[in-house]
């Protein structure tokens, strides 16, 4: 069986409703219960459910064959992954974002508030400027209301959250979305069963895409 880290919440249901779109289908997935592991052996796959932000993990390491998961943890935590297909779902971006009324001091280290730290560093070195990372977890829009920080740099969907707390986006670094991603070991000695899975989801998006043209 082909083991797939599907990330829990909205993306993983999306993604789960394209893969039983094509042969994938698992009916135990939607059982009132908190297991995390569901197979399908007539299928040919077992589900497991994970923190989006540890899909890549589970696949670099194998304990999962396949996987999905956003760009953006792809760029920042570098995993040793192959990255097979972008799914064209999960659409945001990365951003650097600060209060309405930012103005840049390029005399002072600027102090960016993040948890893409290797993402920060990159774009900020790509464009020779001089930074400080605070790494965080979470509610990075505070830090720069609290002084924390001067500017953040996080994922932007609608722009809501930072327009709520008089952030705006100050440059985009980066578009963002889900990507389906192989074990290296497993492309190689499951590669007949990855590739037909693939080949499902590459007809998925070219269907997507007629419909919508």
């Amino acid at each position: 069986m082909l083991n797939i880290a599907l990330p829990k919440g909205r993306l993983g249901d999306q993604v789960y409703k394209m893969l039983s779109s094509i042969g994938y289908e698992c009916a135990a997935i939607y059982e009132d219960n908190r297991k995390l592991v569901f197979e399908s052996p007539e299928n040919g796959v077992r589900y497991l459910l994970v923190k989006p932000s540890d899909v890549a993990i589970y696949v670099e390491h194998g304990a999962a064959d396949v996987g999905i998961v956003g760009k953006d943890i792809l760029l920042d935590s570098r995993p040793d992954v192959y990255e097979l297909l972008d799914l064209n779902i999960g659409k945001c971006r990365l951003a650097v974002a600060g209060p309405n009324d930012y103005i840049e001091d390029r005399d002072n280290v600027l102090r960016v508030a993040t948890k893409f730290a290797n993402v920060a560093k990159d774009y900020y070195s790509s464009i020779n400027r001089e930074i400080e990372i605070i790494k965080l977890n979470g509610s990075i829009e505070l830090a720069p209301i609290l002084g924390l920080s001067d500017v953040i740099v996080d994922i932007v969907e609608s722009g809501k959250t930072l327009k709520e707390n008089n952030l705006k986006v100050l440059t985009t670094i980066v578009p963002v979305s889900a990507r389906f991603i192989a074990n290296r070991s497993s492309y190689l000695f499951k590669s007949e069963a990855i590739q037909k899975m693939m080949a499902g989801l590459q007809e998925v998006l070219s269907r997507d895409a007629d419909s919508q043209s």
